[in-house]
C-alpha cells in the first residue's frame, strides 16, 4: 500500500522505533485507495513506501500500524499518544443533530456528493473507526450500498437538509411562542388587556431580545441557571399547590389503560389532540437547546432529577385543577396560580422564555455554522461571543432574517394553538430526521444487533409519524407559513449544495496537467519573484486552473507557491497540531506545495492572517525535515544540479518589503552562510555573492539547508495572497431549470456570501485577485 509523504517533523530515527512498539489499528481500505500518491506529485518528488503484502488492496478492512504525517512528529508525538484525552473530550461533549449525524456517516462512508475526500482525512486522530465485530459483514455491506448508490447520496443530503431547515424554521416558531405565551399571561391578571397589546408588547420583547443577542451568552450565564433552577421549582411547587387544594386523583392516569378508554369515548377528537400532547414533551427542550456546553452526564441528570420531576408535578397540578375549573382551560397555567405568587411567577416566567428563545436562537446560528462548514449553506460573517465557549457565535445576518420571520409569524398567528401546532410541525420533522440518521448511525458504525436497530425504528419513527400526521391536520389553519419557511431554507441549502458541487467537478475536470508544468519548466515560463505566495482554491487534488490564469494575467510570480485549500473535514474539531496536511507539488526545483487546512465543522477560526501564515511557514519546515529524514532512511537522496550564478544581469526587483534583487541571480544558490541575505545590488546592477567553502555536511543535510533558507528568504521577502474567484454559468444548451438555478439563484447567494478568506482579515496590500468564470 502507497502513502504519501505528509509530515514534517521530527529529527532522528527515535521515532520510527516507538512506532514499532505501537499497536497496530483496524482501519477501512478501499481498492481506489491503494495508491494514495497525489496525482499532481512527479515521480522525483514523492516519497514512497510500498506494503509488502500483495493482497492488501483486496482487503476491504486492514490492520495496520499507525500511521505517521506531518502532524504526528510535530510534538515527536503519534495519534496514540495523545489520542486519548481528545477523544474523551468529543465523547463527552453533546454533538447531536442532523448534521452531525450526517458527518459521522460520512466520515465512515463515501456518500458525500462533494468529491473532496482523501484517504489522509482518516488519519486525524478524532476519525478513527471500530475494530471488527461479529456485526461487521453487514456494516460493509451496508457502506459498498451507500457509496455505489447516487441515489442513496442523494436521498441521505435530502433529508439532512429538512432536518436542517426544520431546526431553522424551529429558530423562529420559539422565540415566538415562548415570548407570547409568558406575556399572555398578563390577561390574567389584568382582565382589561387585549389579546392586540398582548402582541404588541411580544414584539417590543422580541426586537430587544434579537438586539442583545450580539452580546452572547456569557456575560448572562450567571443568571441563566439560578433563573431556569428557580422556574422549575415554580411549576412544581405550584404543581403540588393544586394536586393539594384541587385533586389527587390524577394520578390515575399513569394507568395506560386510560389511553385506550381516551381514544375510545373521543375517536377524531382524541387523534387531534395527539398535537397538543407533544408539546408536553418538547416544549422543555427549547432551554437546553445548545447543549454542547454540557457534559452527556450532566444533561442526563439534570433532566431525570430536575426537569422531568417538574414538568410531571406541573402538568399534574393543572390537570387537578381543570377537574374542578373547566373555565379556565385556555389559561390553564396562569390561572392554577395561587394569587399572592402570581406576579413573581409571571416575571419568572417571562425570563424564562427569554432564555429559552436566547437558547434557541445561538442554536439556529450553530446549526447554520455547522451546514457552512459541510458546504451545504451559504458562508456568512460568524461573530464568536466568548472567549472560553467555542460554540458561543452570533450571525448577524441570520439574527435579524429569524427577528423579522418572528415577527410576522406572531402579527399574522396570534393563537397560541396554531402556534403549537406549528411548532410541532417543526419538532417532529427534526425528530423524524434524526430518526432515521440514528437507525443508520446504529447499523452502519455501531454495529448493533439488527433486531434492537429495527425494534428501535419501528417504535420510535412509527409513533412520531401518528403525532406528525396530527399536527399535519392543522395546517390549514396557518401553521403553513412554517413550511413555507422550511421550504425557503430547504431550497437555500440545495441551491447552494448543488452550485458548489458543479463548480467543484469543472475544476477537477480542467485542472493543469503535469505535463504542461513540465513543458513550462521550474521558471513556470514567466519570472520567479522573490516571496511567498499563497493560492487559495478548493481543491485537494490537482493544479487548479486558475493557476493558469495567473501565469498568463501577471508578469510574474512568487519564487515559491503554495496552494491552500481550506477544508472542512466531517469532525467535530480538528486538533491544532493536525491542521495542516502538506504535499509538494512538481519536482523539487519547482518549488510548489500543496497545503490543505483542515478544521471541524465546530472549530473556531479565529487565526488571523499574520498567525495563520506563521503555523502554515513552520508546519511547511517541519514537513521537508521530515522529508529529508524519510528519504535519508531510504536512501534516496535526489542530487540537485544548481545552476551557475550569472552576475552580468543589470534587471532588478524590489520585493515587497523593500529589498532589491538581481533577476540574474538563482534563487536556491549555495551560500557559506544561509543567514546573510542576497546584497544590495551597485549602480551596475551586479549582485555580490559571497563564495561557498568546502561544507562537512552531507548532500542530504546541505540540500535541506539550502532549501531551508531559501524558504526563509522567501518569506522575508513578503507573503501575498492570491485568490481566484471562479464563477459558474450554465451552458446555452442547459435545461431552462439549471440556467434558472445556477445564473441567478446560485449566482445570487455566491455574490452575497462572506468569501472564505474573509475570516483571516488579511489587508488589501497583501491581496491579489483574478477572476475566471467556468460553464457547466
Amino acid at each position: 500500500m502507497a502513502e504519501e509523504t505528509h509530515g514534517a517533523a521530527g529529527s532522528g530515527s527515535g521515532i520510527y522505533g516507538r512506532l514499532a512498539s505501537m499497536d497496530s489499528r483496524w482501519v477501512y481500505q478501499d481498492e481506489d485507495d491503494a495508491s494514495a500518491i497525489d496525482d499532481d506529485v512527479d515521480d522525483d518528488a514523492a516519497y514512497r513506501i510500498e506494503s509488502d503484502d500483495d493482497d492488501a488492496a483486496d482487503q476491504r478492512l486492514i490492520r495496520t500500524g499507525p500511521r505517521v504525517d506531518s502532524f504526528d512528529v510535530e510534538a515527536l508525538e503519534v495519534p496514540g499518544a495523545h489520542r486519548n484525552d481528545y477523544e474523551v473530550h468529543c465523547v463527552e461533549k453533546c454533538y447531536c443533530g442532523t448534521f452531525a449525524l450526517y458527518s459521522l456517516i460520512c466520515r465512515n462512508a463515501k456518500v458525500s456528493l462533494l468529491p473532496n475526500q482523501l484517504p489522509s482525512d482518516a488519519r486525524i486522530s478524532s476519525f478513527r473507526l471500530k475494530v471488527p465485530s461479529p456485526e461487521l459483514e453487514r456494516s460493509l455491506k451496508i457502506k459498498e450500498r451507500l457509496e455505489s448508490s447516487l441515489t442513496l447520496k442523494k436521498l441521505l443530503l435530502m433529508l439532512v437538509l429538512a432536518g436542517t431547515s426544520m431546526v431553522i424554521a424551529d429558530g423562529v416558531v420559539t422565540p415566538a411562542m415562548s415570548v407570547l405565551s409568558a406575556v399572555a399571561g398578563l390577561k390574567v391578571g389584568v382582565t382589561a388587556i387585549e389579546q392586540d397589546l398582548v402582541v404588541m408588547i411580544s414584539v417590543a420583547f422580541l426586537v430587544i431580545l434579537f438586539s442583545v443577542q450580539k452580546f452572547g451568552t456569557s456575560k448572562v450565564g450567571l443568571a441563566v441557571g439560578p433563573a431556569l433552577f428557580i422556574w422549575f421549582c415554580c411549576l412544581a411547587g405550584v404543581g403540588i399547590y393544586n394536586l393539594v387544594k384541587y385533586d389527587a386523583s390524577v394520578f390515575r392516569a399513569f394507568n395506560p389503560v386510560h389511553i385506550y378508554y381516551f381514544f375510545k369515548r373521543n375517536s377524531t377528537k382524541a387523534w387531534y389532540a395527539l398535537g397538543g400532547c407533544i408539546l408536553c414533551a418538547t416544549g422543555s427542550e427549547a432551554m437546553f437547546a445548545d447543549l454542547c456546553y454540557f457534559s452527556v452526564h450532566s444533561v442526563q441528570l439534570t433532566f431525570v432529577f430536575l426537569v422531568m420531576p417538574c414538568l410531571l408535578l406541573g402538568y399534574l397540578g393543572q390537570a387537578a385543577y381543570l377537574m374542578k375549573n373547566l373555565s379556565g382551560a385556555e389559561q390553564v397555567f396562569f390561572s392554577s396560580i395561587p394569587r399572592g405568587a402570581f406576579w413573581p411567577i409571571l416575571i419568572i416566567a417571562n425570563v424564562a422564555a427569554l432564555i429559552a428563545s436566547r437558547a434557541m436562537t445561538t442554536a439556529t446560528f450553530s446549526c447554520i455554522k455547522q451546514s457552512t462548514a459541510l458546504g451545504c449553506f451559504p458562508r456568512l460573517k460568524i461573530v464568536h461571543t466568548s472567549r472560553k465557549f467555542m460554540g458561543q457565535i452570533y450571525i448577524p445576518v441570520m439574527n435579524w432574517f429569524l427577528l423579522v420571520m418572528c415577527l410576522v409569524f406572531v402579527c399574522s398567528i396570534s393563537s397560541i394553538t396554531e402556534m403549537g401546532n406549528a411548532y410541532g410541525i417543526a419538532e417532529l420533522g427534526v425528530m423524524m430526521m434524526t430518526t432515521v440518521f440514528v437507525t443508520i448511525v446504529m447499523l452502519l458504525i455501531w454495529q448493533i444487533n439488527v433486531v434492537i436497530v429495527l425494534s428501535f425504528f419501528i417504535f420510535f419513527l412509527g409513533m412520531e409519524l401518528t403525532f406528525f400526521s396530527s399536527v399535519l391536520s392543522s395546517v390549514r389553519d396557518g401553521s403553513w407559513i412554517i413550511l413555507v419557511f422550511a421550504l425557503i431554507m430547504f431550497l437555500i441549502m440545495f441551491i447552494w449544495n448543488y452550485g458548489s458541487k458543479l463548480k467543484y467537478e469543472t475544476e477537477v475536470k480542467q485542472k493543469l496537467s503535469m505535463d504542461l508544468m513540465r513543458e513550462l519548466g521550474p521558471n513556470l515560463g514567466t519570472i520567479r519573484a522573490p516571496g511567498i505566495g499563497l493560492l487559495y482554491n478548493e481543491l485537494v487534488k490537482g493544479i487548479p486552473a486558475i493557476f493558469g490564469h495567473f501565469l498568463t494575467t501577471l508578469p510574474a510570480v512568487h519564487s515559491m507557491i503554495i496552494f491552500v485549500c481550506i477544508k472542512y473535514v466531517p469532525v467535530p474539531v480538528v486538533p491544532q497540531s493536525e491542521r495542516f496536511l502538506f504535499r509538494r507539488v512538481c519536482p523539487k526545483g519547482y518549488h510548489i506545495f500543496r497545503c490543505i487546512a483542515r478544521y471541524g465543522y465546530k472549530d473556531v477560526r479565529k487565526e488571523n492572517h499574520q498567525t495563520f501564515q506563521q503555523l502554515l511557514i513552520e508546519s511547511l519546515e517541519k514537513f521537508i525535515r521530515r522529508e529529508a529524514l524519510e528519504r535519508s532512511l531510504e536512501s534516496d537522496v535526489d542530487d540537485d544540479s544548481d545552476s551557475e550564478v550569472d552576475t552580468s544581469c543589470s534587471r532588478l526587483l524590489i520585493a515587497p518589503n523593500g529589498s532589491f534583487y538581481s533577476l540574474g541571480v538563482p534563487l536556491l544558490a549555495e551560500y557559506k552562510d544561509t543567514a546573510n541575505p542576497i546584497s544590495e545590488a551597485s549602480s551596475s546592477g551586479e549582485v555580490k555573492v559571497e563564495p561557498s567553502t568546502e561544507s562537512t555536511t552531507s548532500d542530504t543535510e546541505q540540500s535541506l539547508e539550502r532549501e531551508l533558507s531559501f524558504i526563509r528568504r522567501a518569506k522575508e521577502s513578503g507573503v501575498v495572497y492570491l485568490l481566484g474567484h471562479g464563477d459558474i454559468r450554465a451552458r446555452k444548451d442547459s435545461w431552462f431549470i439549471k440556467k434558472l438555478v445556477i445564473n441567478y439563484f446560485y449566482a445570487f447567494l455566491r455574490k452575497n456570501c462572506r468569501r472564505g478568506v474573509a475570516n483571516l482579515s488579511v489587508p488589501h496590500s497583501h491581496l491579489m485577485q483574478v477572476g475566471m468564470t467556468y460553464m457547466v
